[in-house]
């Protein structure tokens, strides 16, 4: 029997009519099998994956593939945002098999769950074949699948072992800045390849340090990313939020899926960028990113939902990809009227706006005040009718089926909107960027916290099931150490100390320094890892390693510097490929050259969100506005005159009530 029925997770409730007898993760499954001598698949995806949908409809709603997975394995589906660690684990045995990895990912395991078989997408007739030589192999030559698995096993071992000092590797910022710009597209911006994913982690750095270095070839850069990325394709000009990436190499058609991890992240980029150049672009992104969410993930206990799938009904009747966010040129000309030969200058309805089969994709090639002038227009009157017109279409759009939305709320990601929301408050005044993220923190308290277990994962309909992971701690600590700079409410830093202790005592692998992706009571058939390298979502561990030197500074807690200083001088020596490590890079900001500015007195808060309405490398900001036990704080005496305490590279300037001059420091 399917027993996903039983399940309340989305992903796995997609499944729950297959006929294939599914079942949930759970180390009791593996009982199962080793007293039935079964082999194991475990079938891993998530509820807005594409081409995890296609294999369900081409093979596990298939009566026949049923029947061979039925009589001959133990079928378990796993949804890789709820049990990140079990996906972590499988992709490095199918990465060592095949050299590549995605969505989805299906694994062959012996009955104790190591891996012998595995990749991503079958075609049916492939994956029954290869169902069915795998069964006779078991059946006849178990010796051959024992060997295999434990070789294996190794290499997925020391894939997940932590990294070690190289003493003969010197750390160089020019030579890695170097290296990395070239790789960079200097036409739309990104990586000179296709697909094209924003990568929030790298364009976050890069921006501080080109701003930090007055690096203006850098600064032009992100600036062209940024603005090709905002022109529509990836990002929705309509209603607002990106996509994951785009198939091609001008940002134009994306894999329409919507993550809350990439606009929790690009709402931090933008909110800099905005910073940095008041580029009204910047703040239309920052706006439209934040009412999407609201708008659409928003969930009636102040949780934000995960994502929206790519797929949705067409006009036929038929779930296609991008159906909901694509146009044709008559329904365009029927709602716009005469204003349709403007518009369609603005969003390409042309050759360079078109997609396939009649459809277009919005996208802009070129900045709104060049087609004012070329057609004798105000460019603020122009500005007005682009808003006219996306409110029209929008309208338009609230009539088709909306795709399917995942209504998971997880911690880490819901810990990064945090953050995300606390940059565009700073970056634009608008209180109720705070009192959203104020909202979310609730939510994490009340519903993904316990005192004694600590942080859980993920929630569906206010149930839990999943510990905590490492990025759900290292995401929250984040996110509480923001709010303290936003609020100056001190409990925040007591909590994200009282969260770190916790941390230390879950994940701290005490031989490396490092930390482990999950807890030891979540390591049940699969291995404990320590993970380094940045990928769509930055590195726990460099995360971690950031809050590290914060906390440190604040409770001048040795062992929590020590720590952080001892991570980062093993990673300097380990950066081969600078992409893959750029929160570290960011984390090497405050060691290479730290500051910390203590802005003290009645009104230090108000002082405080006049120093963050500035792009800030590699300064941590205390706002201190009553009397204080943490130590960092306690020397201090609040006075109403608000005094302003800089100390650069471990030494400290004279004390000022000058802003202004300090802003320019």
């Amino acid at each position: 029997m399917n027993e996903l029925q039983h399940a309340s997770n989305p992903y796995l409730r997609q499944h729950a009519s297959n006929p294939i007898h599914w079942k949930a993760w759970h180390p009791t499954v593996f009982e199962q099998a080793q007293e039935q001598n079964k082999l194991v698949i475990v079938s891993i995806g998530y509820s807005t994956c594409h081409w995890c949908h296609v294999m369900e409809e081409e093979s596990f709603t298939n009566p026949a593939v049923a029947e061979v997975m039925n009589q001959d394995f133990i079928s378990i589906k796993v949804d890789r945002e709820e049990h990140p660690d079990v996906d972590a684990y499988y992709m490095k045995a199918v990465q060592l098999m095949t050299k590549q990895g995605g969505w989805p990912l299906n694994v062959v395991c012996l009955p104790d769950g190591r891996p012998i078989w595995g990749g991503t997408y079958f075609p049916k007739q492939t994956w029954v074949d290869a169902l069915t030589q795998l069964a006779q192999l078991h059946q006849n030559k178990p010796e051959a699948t024992l060997e295999f698995a434990t070789k294996l096993q190794e290499g997925v071992y020391i894939m997940g072992l932590a990294p070690v000092a190289n003493e003969e590797s010197r750390f160089n910022l020019d030579m890695v800045l170097e290296k990395w710009k070239q790789s960079f597209d200097l036409e739309y911006g990104g990586y000179q390849r296709a697909p094209k994913f924003m990568m929030p982690t790298n364009l976050l750095y890069l921006q501080k340090v080109g701003d930090l270095t007055r690096d203006k070839d850098l600064l032009h850069y992100i600036d062209l990313t940024l603005t090709q990325m905002a022109w529509g394709g990836i990002f929705d000009v309509l209603e607002g939020g990106f996509s994951r990436y785009s198939v091609d190499f001008k940002w134009h058609i994306p894999h329409f899926e919507k993550m809350l991890y990439d606009n929790a992240q690009l709402l931090s980029v933008y909110s800099d960028a905005y910073k940095r150049t008041a580029n009204p672009l910047y703040l239309e992104v920052i706006t439209k990113t934040i009412q999407f969410i609201q708008r659409n993930w928003l969930s009636d206990w102040g949780g934000i939902y995960s994502a929206l799938d790519a797929d949705s009904v067409n006009e036929k009747g038929i779930s296609q990809e991008g159906a909901y966010y694509v146009w044709t040129e008559a329904t365009l000309r029927r709602i716009l009227g005469d204003d349709f030969s403007l518009f369609a200058q603005i969003f390409n309805v042309n050759a360079y706006g078109y997609w396939e089969e009649g459809h277009f994709v919005l996208i802009q090639n070129q900045p709104l005040a060049s087609i004012a002038t070329a057609n004798q227009l105000d460019v603020f009157d122009l500005q007005e009718r682009k808003k006219k017109w996306e409110q029209l279409l929008l309208q338009e759009r609230d009539h088709r089926p909306k795709p399917h939305l995942d209504d998971k709320i997880i911690c880490s990601w819901n810990a990064m909107l945090i953050t995300g929301l606390l940059d565009a408050y700073s970056a634009t005044n608008e209180t109720s960027y705070l009192q959203q993220a104020e909202s979310i923190y609730l939510y994490i308290q009340t519903y993904l916290l316990d005192e004694e277990r600590g942080l859980f994962h993920s929630s569906h309909n206010q149930n839990v099931h999943t510990l905590g992971y490492l990025d759900d701690y290292a995401f929250y600590i984040q996110a509480l150490i923001r709010l303290f700079e936003h609020t100056a409410n001190q409990d925040y830093l007591w909590q994200a100390k009282r969260l770190m202790d916790l941390t230390l005592d879950l994940f701290l692998d005490e031989k490396s320094k490092f930390f482990y992706f999950n807890q030891a009571s979540q390591a049940n058939h699969i291995l404990r890892s320590i993970e380094t390298e940045d990928n769509v979502i930055p590195s726990a561990n460099a995360v971690l390693c950031m809050n590290l030197l914060q906390l440190g500074v604040a409770f001048e807690h040795t062992h929590y510097t020590q720590l952080a200083q001892h991570m980062i001088e093993v990673m300097q020596s380990n950066l081969d490929y600078p992409s893959a490590y750029s929160h570290w890079l960011l984390a090497m900001l405050y060691t290479t050259a730290p500051a910390e500015l203590a802005i003290v007195g009645t009104d230090a808060l108000e002082a405080s969100l006049q120093v963050q309405a500035n792009l800030i490398s590699k300064t941590f900001v205390f706002p201190i506005n009553q009397p204080s036990t943490i130590p960092y704080f306690e020397k201090y005496t609040i006075q109403e005159t608000t005094q302003y305490y800089l100390c650069e590279n471990r030494h400290c300037l004279t004390p000022t009530t000058d802003l202004s001059s300090l802003i320019k420091l």
